[in-house]
């Protein structure tokens, strides 16, 4: 046999261990199995139990945190479809202020208008303010066309909000639609 050989032969027992070394000596070593003391085991148990509490108090915070964002914008999709409403209510009361005869009728749809509208805020609905001149951010902002600058001020910002943007709560229901400056 050769050297390699001597070193990979094992001979194995249940209560003994016999191997070959590479000076060809047979070394018996006796494989001890020690139980756990009582107190290891405790503290094993311990151990599981104090693990198991922690999974159980993240699992707990976790769901807290799903069911509060869930409560806040549960209603997202009732106020995306409501979104349109609210648009078509700014344009009639832009077209109205126009006519000077139809001042009663501007009041009645400005009344309308005012009380949906606070109804919708207080449900969390918060419009995104966007003016002209404002630093364009691609987080916030959603753009629909670049067209030259009318000045070399507004390249790179907003030059007109085409259709308003609003959140719920934190999170963004519709990004606002603007044109920037090129």
């Amino acid at each position: 046999m050769s050297k390699k050989e001597d070193i990979k032969e094992e001979e194995i027992t249940t209560e003994q261990e016999t191997v070959q070394v590479e000076e060809n000596q047979e070394v018996e070593a006796e494989i001890v199995k020690e139980e756990p003391t009582s107190e290891e085991l405790i503290q094993a148990e311990k151990d599981k139990f104090l693990r198991l509490f922690a999974e159980f108090e993240n699992y707990k915070k976790r769901t807290t945190r799903e069911r509060i964002e869930l409560f806040k914008t549960a209603g997202q999709e009732l106020m995306t479809s409501l979104l349109p409403v609210v648009d078509d209510f700014e344009r009639a009361l832009a077209h109205i202020e126009e006519e000077k005869e139809a001042e009663e009728v501007r009041k009645g749809v400005l009344l309308i208008y005012q009380k949906f509208y606070n109804t919708l805020e207080l449900k969390g609905l918060l419009k995104i303010e966007t003016n002209a001149g404002d630093v364009f951010d691609a987080e916030i902002h959603e753009a629909i066309t670049q067209i030259p600058a009318p000045t070399e001020d507004l390249k790179g910002k907003v030059i007109d909000c085409v259709e308003k943007g609003y959140k719920l709560g934190d999170k963004i229901i519709r990004y606002p639609k603007v044109v920037i400056g090129q």
